[in-house]
């Protein structure tokens, strides 16, 4: 019970959050010259009708401070309008979030599976041949832009003709097989997975490695070791636990961080996901669908530091006794 209350109490100290996060979104794109309605009025395919019912939801002839009001409220009622092209933000947000969901779940558990492993072993092996191989890997792999690493690929790709070039399937994906459909949305992850999975791998490498130091020159792992404690329970059941404590704190950044790092790769990809929706909605000044992603993203640092949460409860008893 206890340990539910303190969930719903973190659940609604993230309310303030969302909404400081809304305003300061709102005022900063409104207080730009660009008329939010420029591409819709220029489009053919909407009637002035639907402009004008769409200005006045928006309350665009009031004070800046009503417009947020109107804003809100429509959100909260869950109306997000319509964007510059005349479709519905919610059926662009639906066809956009689970793509990037995929994404990013994909890499943070390669990055999980992989990199506190490669933490510990750097760690255990300090000052080895292979932990400077590693620290020389890592120290790379965080110096190369995701950017510039993905026009690498997406030009690999192109003179090799080994993986796809762009988007998440392939045209004839509707008249596939399930094992087919399942390869084909496989082939088109690769590149994307790799760029942002080497750019994650390398900080969450190095942090590990640095959490695991820091244990295992502890007074407890000494005491430990001295009392004749193999080696093997020293680092697993020891050491491990309280170096994992504060890599859980970051997997809630690092879940919402993925999404500003995969709009560049996104973009260069053509990968139909969150990030690349953002840039394209920023370029064409469309309120509703920028702010519909930028409190999507909001969303998904909030659910991340929530999972981090019951994470944290779950493997440390300190905090449970505190919830």
């Amino acid at each position: 019970m206890d340990t539910i209350k303190y969930i719903i109490k973190r659940i609604l100290q993230t309310i303030p959050l969302l909404i400081i996060v809304s305003m300061i979104s709102f005022f900063i794109i409104r207080l730009s010259p660009v008329d939010p309605l420029a591409e819709l009025k220029l489009n053919p395919s909407v009637s002035p009708e639907t402009v004008e019912k769409e200005k006045a939801r928006l309350g665009l002839d009031k004070p800046i401070i009503i417009q947020y009001g109107k804003w809100a409220l429509s959100f909260a009622r869950g109306d997000l309008g319509i964007t510059s092209t005349g479709e519905k933000v919610s059926q662009k947000l639906g066809e956009r979030i689970p793509n990037t969901l995929l994404l990013t779940t994909i890499v943070i558990l390669l990055t999980w599976l992989v990199g506190v492993p490669l933490g510990i072993i750097a760690a255990v092996r300090w000052k080895t041949n292979l932990d400077r191989i590693l620290t020389v890997l890592t120290s790379i792999g965080m110096a190369i832009p995701s950017f510039f690493f993905a026009v690498l690929l997406l030009m690999f790709a192109v003179k090799t003709g080994w993986f796809p070039i762009g988007g998440l399937t392939s045209p004839n994906f509707a008249d596939m097989s399930f094992g087919a459909k399942f390869w084909d949305i496989t082939h088109h992850l690769i590149l994307p997975v790799i760029v942002l999975f080497t750019i994650s791998l390398a900080g969450l490498q190095r942090q590990m490695r640095a959490n695991m130091l820091d244990v295992l020159d502890s007074d407890y792992v000494k005491f430990a070791r001295a009392k004749g404690v193999s080696e093997g329970v020293v680092i697993y059941k020891h050491a491990l636990r309280n170096a994992l404590n504060p890599m859980i704190t970051l997997l809630g950044f690092e879940f919402a961080g993925l999404l500003s790092g995969a709009a560049l790769t996104e973009y260069v990809f053509q990968y139909p996901g969150l990030g690349r929706l953002i840039l394209e909605a920023v370029l064409k000044s469309d309120i509703n669908l920028v702010m519909a992603s930028l409190m999507m993203g909001a969303i998904m640092l909030v659910i991340g530091n929530l999972i981090a949460d019951i994470l944290l409860i779950i493997t440390d008893p300190r905090i449970r006794s505190k919830s």
